[in-house]
């Protein structure tokens, strides 16, 4: 099986860390998030990976290379000096992909059964099937609405009350959606899933496990607890967009601290 992992944003809520290295090497418990990623999808049976690299992506060449000392084989693509947005970062990639294959992004930690979430997508017959979780705004906002086994909504801005499911970070996909996107052009993915709603190509397949990520000095603390054992399942946090900002800049200061002091940063 194969595997996109998107490593080149700029990771601006993570400031003033990321100016120096890549959110993707972002040390936990003394290695790089990319690497607990990796070791994640070695476990389930991953072995082709495929980088996708940004904004110092240099760091993660240098440290990864081509895979084998973490029995993986990987191979990289550059936006260069032109941003591309995250479909237009898949669709360099288009030289090294299989007929299908995963993609997630380079902040999510996403502990499900991959094995088990192919031979589902295998039966379908489907472009595209994107992993979503029954979130009901608890860990951020959630965003996707899904009728009869697809997905029917995908919007991060403009939420409806429809909207209890979340995409969880991971999408499985065929190598012909890269028809959609156009060539050296900024495309997100999102705009990319909503091509694929409208032809009714997007399956939905629901995960009841959690994801965990990295995009938020909150969420580096949640992934450094699940690490070390300390994580607490019966913490529920409620995503509140108006009480973010506030909150966020407290615990950023905080956690700034404790990276310094750790020698992370």
């Amino acid at each position: 099986m194969q595997s996109v992992i998107l490593v080149g944003g700029l990771a601006t809520r993570l400031r003033p860390v990321t100016e120096k290295i890549p959110k993707s090497m972002i040390k936990i418990c003394e290695k790089p998030f990319l690497e607990y990623q990796i070791e994640l999808l070695k476990d389930n049976g991953v072995f082709d990976i495929v980088l996708c690299l940004g904004c110092l992506g240099f760091q993660i060449k240098e440290y990864f290379g081509d895979g084998k000392r973490f029995g993986v084989e990987i191979k990289y693509s550059e936006d260069g000096e032109k941003l591309l947005g995250t479909a237009g970062a898949l669709k360099k990639t288009e030289r090294y992909l299989k007929d299908q294959f995963f993609l997630l992004y380079g902040d999510s930690y996403l502990p499900y059964d991959y094995q088990e979430i192919k031979k589902y997508f295998d039966n379908l017959g489907q472009l595209g099937m994107m992993m979503v979780y029954k979130n009901k705004n608890r860990f951020d906002r959630s965003n996707v609405v899904v009728e009869n086994g697809k997905v029917k909504v995908y919007d991060k801005k403009n939420q409806t009350k429809e909207m209890v499911y979340i995409d969880s970070g991971l999408s499985i996909l065929r190598k012909e959606v890269l028809g959609m996107i156009p060539e050296s052009s900024f495309f997100d993915l999102e705009k990319l899933y909503q091509k694929l709603i409208e032809e009714e190509k997007l399956a939905a397949y629901e995960t009841k496990k959690r994801f965990f990520e990295i995009g938020s000095f909150a969420g580096l603390e949640e992934f450094e607890n699940l690490i070390q054992g300390r994580f607490d399942p019966a913490h529920r946090p409620v995503f509140d967009p108006k009480l973010r900002s506030e909150t966020q800049h407290r615990g950023n200061a905080q956690t700034r601290r404790e990276l310094v002091k750790g020698g992370k940063l």
